[in-house]
Formats: C-alpha cells, structure tokens, sequence
C-alpha cells in the first residue's frame, strides 16, 4: 500500500519527501486555503518534488469541470485531476479519462458509487473512511468491501483510503487491501513512534557510550 499526505502545506510534503515514505500527495480547495498559496502556484510547486498529486475541480457543472480539469491537467505530468462522485462530476470525470487523464472520483461513501466511478474509467476512487465513522458507520468496513467487489469483477481502479484519521486507520486500510492510504501530516509522524523502539534506541546508545568510555587511554609517547 503506497502511502499519500492529505496536505497542501509544501514543508510538510518536503519533510515527508525526505524520509523517502511517501508516494503522492492529496489536495483540495479547502487545504489549498489553509496553506494561504495560490492553487496552481502551490500545485505546480508539490508537483516538483513527488508524483501523483490530486488537484480538485472546484465547479459545479459537468462541462466546467471538464474545461477545469483539461487546465488543472496542464499544470504538471504528475496532476491527478479530483472530481466529486455527482452526476455531473461523473460525466466530466468519463470525458477526462477518454482524454487521458488521470482522475481520483472523491467524496465515495458506498460500493455502488465506488462501481460508478469504475464505470467511467477512474484512476482511482476515494472513500472517505473518517467521515463514515463520524456517522456511527464502519469506514474501513466500506474500504474493504470496495476492494473486494474490485477484485471480483477485475477492476483496475485504484482504492485510496481518505479520511484517515489516526495510525490504526492505516494499519485498517493495509488489512482492507486498499491500494493507497492519504493522511494528515501528523498521522504519518504518529506512524514513526512505538514505545519499545524509543526505549531500545536509547539503550543501544547508552550501552555503546559505556563501552567506549571503558576503554583504556592510549598512552602518551
């Protein structure tokens, strides 16, 4: 499972970029807002340091979107161009794909829409594991069932976990067979830390330091 930041915030995708885990990256307007940046500036400028960046249509009418899509596209070879799983975000989302787009179909809540975005050619699909939570539904259930009903029917569409909301929404979606999990940048730093790790590195050190100044010194000629 290749691993994404659910960010816009460039130190963020730099930092992740240079511990060597991270595969692409996940925008939409919202997070382009909080980073303050210009959407194509700040696009182009994730798109120089990692693959797969997804970029959201922010219109409202299938051939907006497309006219929207055709330039988030021209941004950068890396740009996945987002649209909503509607009607009208379908429709432009199968006209992108015949043209050679990449498109990641975002806001899936249901295997039947995750079989919609299927239908039109998605690159990948996006269930939004959290917000199913938030409702008292089970997220990575839906994640799971997604990926099963693709692999029965021989899908190619990519299933990408959003919404993730802590580590064990990670570990859940590597269980579910999800081909992609997107997260927040401090998930990602919480999948770093295990008690265990930190008591061993420390111990490791110590014990080395105790055997270097245990040794004898060279005497002096």
């Amino acid at each position: 499972m290749k691993l994404f930041l659910d960010t816009a915030i460039y130190e963020e995708i730099e930092q992740a970029v240079r511990w060597g885990v991270i595969d692409g990256v996940t925008t939409n307007p919202t997070l382009i807002a909080k980073a303050g940046h210009d959407h194509e500036e700040q696009v182009k400028r994730i798109c120089g340091i990692v693959g797969n960046v997804s970029a959201e249509v922010v219109s409202e009418k299938s051939d907006d979107m497309i006219v929207e899509g055709r330039r988030i596209a021209s941004w950068h070879a890396n740009v996945i161009v987002k649209v909503p799983l509607t009607t009208e975000g379908l429709a432009a989302g199968k006209v992108l794909a015949g043209e050679g787009v990449r498109v990641n179909v975002t806001l899936c809540f249901s295997v039947n829409q995750a079989l919609l975005a299927a239908a039109i050619g998605a690159y990948i699909v996006s269930p939004f594991a959290g917000r199913l939570d938030d409702i008292n539904e089970d997220g990575m259930a839906l994640v799971g069932d997604i990926v099963a009903a693709y692999r029965q029917q021989e899908i190619k569409t990519k299933v990408l976990a959003a919404s993730i909301r802590n580590p064990m929404h990670v570990t859940q979606a590597a269980l579910a067979g999800a081909d992609i999990a997107t997260m927040p940048f401090a998930v990602l730093t919480q999948m770093f830390n295990h008690p265990l790790t930190e008591a061993g590195q420390k111990r490791f050190l110590e014990d080395y330091r105790r055997t270097q100044e245990a040794k004898p010194l060279a005497a002096k000629r």
